[in-house]
C-alpha cells in the first residue's frame, strides 16, 4: 500500500495553500502593472483543454510487465517514490489530479499502459487493451489521446525504431504505428471527438554520422506506411526529435472526412 496523508502532511499542504496564495496575489500585481487582467487571462486558459501525459502519474513504467530499459534520452527511473503500480491506482491518482485542476481536460494514454493480462507485443496491441481505459474515460467525461511507444523496448535499445537499418525491427515498428492508429481511431469513435494520435521517436541523432541522409529515407518511407491508411476521428500529430535538444518537427493533418478504414499490407 502506498503511505496516506497524515495530519503532518495535512499541517504542511495548509501551510503551502497559503503560501500559494501569497505568491498569487503578488504575481497578480505584477502583471497588472503591465496591464495584464490575469482574472480574464485564467478563465479564458480554463477553456482550454490539456492533455496530461499517463506517464507522469507511474514514472513511465508502464503495464507491459518488462524490464527494458526505458531509454529514449527520457530522465526518469521508474522508481519515483509514490509511483502508481497498478491501473487502479493510477486512475485514482488521475481522478484526484484532475479535481484539483480546473477546465475539463483531456489524457494522452501510452501504448504501454494497456490491460495486457498475459504478454502482447506492440505490433499485436488492439482496442481490446484499452476498453477499460475508454470507460473509464466516458465515466469520467473526459477525452483521450494515444501516443505509440516507441522506447522501453529491446528492439528499441540502440535508439532507433522507424529509421532504423534492420528491414524486420522497422517492420515491426511500422505495424505498431499501425495498431496504435487503430487504436485511436476507435478512441475517437467512442468519445465522439477526435482522438490525437501523438507520435514521438526517439530517432534522431546528436552526433553527426558520415549518412545522414538514409535514416531520414528510412524514416520518412516508414510514416508513410504508418499514415498511409485514412481513419475517422484518428487526429495525426506527428512530432519528431532529439531528446533534450532544441529540433522538432511538427506535421497535423485533419481527421479524414470518409469512415472507410483499408489497411494495405506493406513488404
Amino acid at each position: 500500500m502506498r503511505d496516506k496523508p497524515n495530519d503532518h502532511a495535512n499541517d504542511h499542504s495548509n501551510s503551502s495553500e497559503k503560501t500559494t496564495a501569497v505568491n498569487y496575489r503578488m504575481a497578480t500585481e505584477q502583471y497588472e502593472s503591465l496591464g495584464v487582467d490575469v482574472e480574464a487571462a485564467l478563465k479564458r486558459l480554463s477553456t482550454i483543454p490539456l492533455s496530461l501525459h499517463c506517464w507522469q502519474g507511474d514514472d513511465v513504467v508502464g503495464f507491459e510487465g518488462s524490464h527494458a530499459a526505458i531509454g529514449g534520452g527520457l530522465a526518469v527511473t521508474g522508481n519515483y517514490p509514490g509511483r502508481a503500480r497498478t491501473l487502479d491506482e493510477l486512475r485514482e491518482d488521475l481522478e484526484l489530479t484532475y479535481s484539483l485542476i480546473p477546465g475539463q481536460h483531456r489524457l494522452n494514454l501510452h501504448a504501454m499502459y494497456g490491460e495486457f493480462p498475459q504478454h502482447v507485443e506492440r505490433d499485436q496491441i488492439e482496442v481490446k487493451h484499452f476498453q477499460s481505459w475508454i470507460d473509464w474515460a466516458s465515466q469520467q467525461n473526459i477525452c483521450l489521446d494515444f501516443n505509440p511507444s516507441y522506447f522501453a523496448h529491446p528492439k528499441a535499445d540502440d535508439g532507433y525504431t522507424l529509421a532504423h537499418a534492420d528491414t524486420g525491427i522497422r517492420r515491426f515498428w511500422i505495424d505498431h504505428g499501425i495498431a496504435c492508429r487503430k487504436i485511436a481511431a476507435a478512441m475517437g469513435t467512442a468519445q465522439g471527438n477526435p482522438c490525437i494520435n501523438n507520435v514521438w521517436v526517439p530517432d534522431g541523432s546528436k552526433d553527426t554520422p558520415a549518412n545522414r541522409k538514409a535514416p531520414r529515407e528510412r524514416l520518412a518511407a516508414a510514416l508513410d506506411a504508418v499514415f498511409q491508411a485514412f481513419l475517422q476521428h484518428d487526429g495525426q500529430c506527428f512530432a519528431q526529435g532529439v531528446s533534450h535538444v532544441d529540433r522538432c518537427g511538427v506535421v497535423v493533418d485533419a481527421p479524414a472526412a470518409s469512415a472507410g478504414v483499408v489497411f494495405p499490407q506493406h513488404g
